[in-house]
Order: C-alpha cells, then structure tokens, then sequence
C-alpha cells in the first residue's frame, strides 16, 4: 500500500437512511393500529352552553296527559221548524232567557188555513151524511116494527080462523075446500111473518155496520181536523224547554220550509267540557277517566262521560261533566287546562321531555360520559310518558346525564365532543 492509500472507517452509530426507514415504520405501525384498533366512530364539537342536560332519576311516574277543555252547555236543543210559513215577527232575540212554551217566532201560511177550511166542511159534510143515515135507520126500524105489528095481527087472526074451522069442518059444518083455504091462509101469513121477521134483522145489522163506518169516518176526520188545527198553532215556533236562545237563523220576511234549522237553545242547568286529545292515546282513553280542572285557580274534578269515535287531523274528542260543584262564573266557550289520569301512579326510571324525541322517536339518546367531556349515542327503550316525564323502560340508569334538547344539527354522529 502507497503512502497516498488511506483506510477510511466505518463511521458508528445511525446513519440517514436508518433515520428515514425507522420514521417511515413508525408511521405504518401507528396509521396500522388506528385501523385496527382506534376509535372509528364520527365526532362532532358541541358547545355546552347550547344543549341542555338533564339528569336520569328514580321517582313516581304520574300517568296522565295535560289537554284543554272547552266549556260547553250540559244539553244542546236543535229548534226545526215543523210548519212552512213566511216568517212575520221575531219576538224574541240571540241570548235571551226563556221559559217554556215562550213564543220565539210567528210564521204565516195562508195555504194551511185554507186546507182547515176545507177539512172543517168536509168533516161538516160527513157529521150531516151521518145524521141523515141514523134518521133513515131510525124511520127505517119504525116502518119495520109497525109492519111486524100489522103482519102479527093477521096471523093471530088468521089462526083464530083456522083453529075455528078446523073444529067446524071436524063437526062437517063447513067444506073441505074451507077448511083448507084458512089453513093455507094461517100459514102463509105465518110464514111471511117469519121472512120479515128475518129481514128486519138483517137490515138493521146493515144499517148498523153503515152508520158504524160513518162513525168511525167522522171521527177520523175529526181527528185529521184537530191535527191540522194543531198544525196552525205549529206557527208559532216556541220554546221546547227553559233555556238560553243561543241562535236565531231566520230574518222577517224569510220563507222557511219544513224541517228549516231555525236556531238552538242551551239547557244551563249544568256544563260540560269538550276536549279533543291526541290520537296517539285513543286506545288508553275510556269512559270513567278523572280530570283535574284549573279555573281560577281553583281546582275542579270531572269525569270523561263520552268518546267521539270520528278522528280529524290526528286528534278526536270527548266529553267531561264536573262530578262534584260546578265552577262559579263559568262561561260557555271558555278554556280551562286538564289534567286527565290514564292510570296509577308508579314507581319508575325518569327522563325529562325534550326536543331530542322528534329527532330519535324516543330510540335513542346521547348520554354525557362522567367525565363531562363527551357524549355517546345509546339506545334505549320508552314506555309512558307525561308532560314532563318519559318512563324509561331499558338503557339509561339512575344518575346517569342525557341530553334532552334538539338533536337536529348532529347530524349523524355517533359521539359529541363537549367544549
């Protein structure tokens, strides 16, 4: 080896490309063990001060539902009017008391008085065609009972003659020829008797059955008359029953039919209250339910009387009447808050109501880590729920944070960073 020939050594220790190859594996190693085993799941920043939290508890659960009722009168009358007619008068005005039997409207209806003029002659008619018949019965039955008379009176004598010649021709006083001609005279007369005797029976059953049928005739005639004359007095539209009029229709000079809603009238003697309630309970609602009614302040107890089968926009409607006193001062379509009862009160696992359960329908919530700094989506199951309160059938414990507000801006994801 030259003098110029140098060894060059080794330098110890990692060189450059080691660096880079070593940050390179480090990097595979930990993007691999993210893969593998970091946290998948989407996140999304949240500030506290825009959510609400509330706590989950133990504690009664009050079953019932908080609806409003309006006030109502106990009994609603319809006022038809039973006779056509022009309307001539309103005695009456929206609003007034009345008693029964007051006159509310008079009508007029020319065309009925004259069809009680025309019924009262012909029931005229008919009482003259029926005194008529019972004159000619009567004429009839004395013509008849005075031609028996005179026919009785011939055969009597008829059969003083004949028993006297049959004595005589016995004696051979009078001929054979005698004789007989008596006898045929006695029992023809006898026999002419019996016939009229028969005739004036059947005549008289007759006449009966004819003075029957004009009877019957003019009584129904009568009837028919009184009918109609009540059907005049029909004009004058009154009140069924003591009430409130609380709608008039009609204007004078209006022309109303038969069978015209004219108005109605409210029995105020007691009040009831017409709630409607959502659907989504109809099967729980039944006859016998208690409310507690706010008026004034002032608590009232009722009980729901009547289910209205019909639903109209998600909603149907029931009845209450206050079972015990009625509230001072109460007026008709006045509003009062309910708080109707659909079951026991029970002992159960508590979540505040909020605007999460439209986002979730109740499936799941975003319950807040104990460490305050997160929140993770959990499903959970509810069962009743009360104004205030959802009962919690599974997934939530007592003690446990939820949070209650709207769920609408997080989208899907599946954990809330709280800052």
């Amino acid at each position: 080896m030259s003098g110029m020939d140098r060894v060059i050594e080794k330098k110890k220790g990692f060189n450059r490309k080691t660096l880079w190859i070593l940050l390179f594996s480090f990097v595979f190693i930990l993007m691999a063990y993210n893969i593998l085993f970091g946290d998948k799941s989407s996140k999304l920043n949240v500030e506290k001060n825009k959510i609400s939290i509330e706590g989950v508890k133990r504690d009664i659960f009050q079953d019932y539902i908080a609806v409003q009722g309006v006030v109502e009168p106990i009994q609603t009358i319809f006022l038809d009017a039973v006779e056509g007619g022009r309307v001539e008068q309103i005695l009456k005005e929206e609003g007034s008391m009345l008693k029964k039997g007051e006159p509310i409207i008079r009508l007029s209806n020319n065309n009925l008085i004259l069809e009680i003029s025309n019924n009262e002659a012909a029931v005229a008619r008919a009482v003259s065609e029926l005194r008529n018949a019972r004159l000619q019965m009567d004429q009839q039955v004395l013509n008849s009972n005075i031609q028996i008379l005179q026919l009785s009176k011939q055969v009597n004598k008829e059969r003083r003659a004949y028993e006297k010649n049959e004595i005589l021709f016995k004696e051979d006083h009078i001929s054979p020829e005698e004789f007989q001609q008596s006898k045929e005279d006695f029992m023809t007369s006898e026999k002419l008797l019996e016939l009229y005797r028969e005739n004036h029976v059947k005549d008289s059953v007759y006449r009966g059955i004819q003075v029957g049928t004009l009877e019957e005739s003019v009584s129904r005639m009568t009837v028919n008359m009184d009918l109609t004359r009540k059907r005049l007095d029909n004009l004058n539209i009154k009140a069924p029953v003591d009430g409130e009029l609380a709608s008039l229709n009609p204007e004078v000079g209006e022309v109303v039919s038969y069978g015209t809603r004219i108005g109605t009238m409210n029995i105020l003697d007691s009040y009831k209250l017409r709630v409607e309630i959502d659907e989504h309970y109809i099967s729980r609602i039944e006859r016998g339910l208690i409310g507690i009614c706010d008026f004034s302040n002032s608590s009232y107890q009722a009980k729901l009387t009547k289910i209205y089968p019909e639903v109209r926009n998600g909603r149907f409607a029931v009845d209450m009447i206050f079972t015990r006193e009625v509230p001072p001062q109460i007026r008709i379509g006045q509003t009062s808050r309910i708080k109707l009862e659909l079951g026991e009160s029970q002992n159960a696992v508590l979540l505040s109501k909020g605007g999460f359960y439209q986002s979730t329908g109740g499936q799941w919530v975003y319950v807040v880590d104990p460490s305050g700094e997160f929140a993770i989506k959990r499903n959970i199951s509810i069962g009743r729920q009360n104004p205030k309160y959802y009962e919690v059938l599974d997934g939530l414990s007592e003690g446990e944070n939820v949070i209650i507000s709207s769920y609408d801006n997080f989208g899907n994801a599946d954990k809330l960073i709280l800052k």
